[in-house]
């Protein structure tokens, strides 16, 4: 039984536990993405084989502290990585950043290291046209359930 968004899950005591629950689009795409989509792209860079359109984030598990590594779009402008997150602060990569901001990110063959910041008053729409990417900013405005501009300030040039 889907729980209504922002319907309250539970009272313990005087506390009120809010729970936003994915909407069936949400999980949908979600499972799209984890099980069909992001494996094969995550090959294609363990192979060297790096869509240029994509860069290959890595996070640290905000539980695990282990390294996760998750395809998005290429937002590349000089030393600053551009990201618009699909699922907000829904998607794992983002929770996790939000806990630890050091990221690495492959772009090409190389690693870099980096900071990353959600930007929550950043226009992602707006975010997604400056990038210039006109086919992964369809794809992120068409199945993204809500869009978050996350910005990555590259530390200078050095292997990750």
């Amino acid at each position: 039984r889907e729980m209504r968004a922002g319907a309250p899950l539970a009272h313990i005591g005087s506390r009120r536990f809010d729970v936003v629950m994915p909407s069936a689009k949400a999980r949908a795409v979600r499972a799209f993405q984890k099980y069909v989509l992001n494996p094969p792209v995550r090959g294609l860079f363990a192979l060297g084989l790096v869509p240029p359109t994509h860069v290959l984030l890595e996070t640290t598990g905000r539980r695990t502290g282990r390294p996760r590594q998750n395809p998005v779009g290429n937002g590349l402008d000089g030393d600053t990585l551009w990201i618009v997150a699909e699922h907000g602060r829904s998607a794992g990569y983002v929770r996790n950043l939000e806990s630890d901001p050091r990221v690495r990110v492959k772009i090409g063959r190389r690693w870099r290291r980096g900071t990353a910041t959600v930007l929550p008053d950043d226009n992602p729409r707006a975010r997604l046209d400056r990038i210039g990417r006109r086919v992964n900013g369809f794809m992120v405005r068409t199945v993204g359930t809500d869009l978050l501009t996350i910005r990555v300030d590259l530390d200078p040039e050095s292997a990750g």
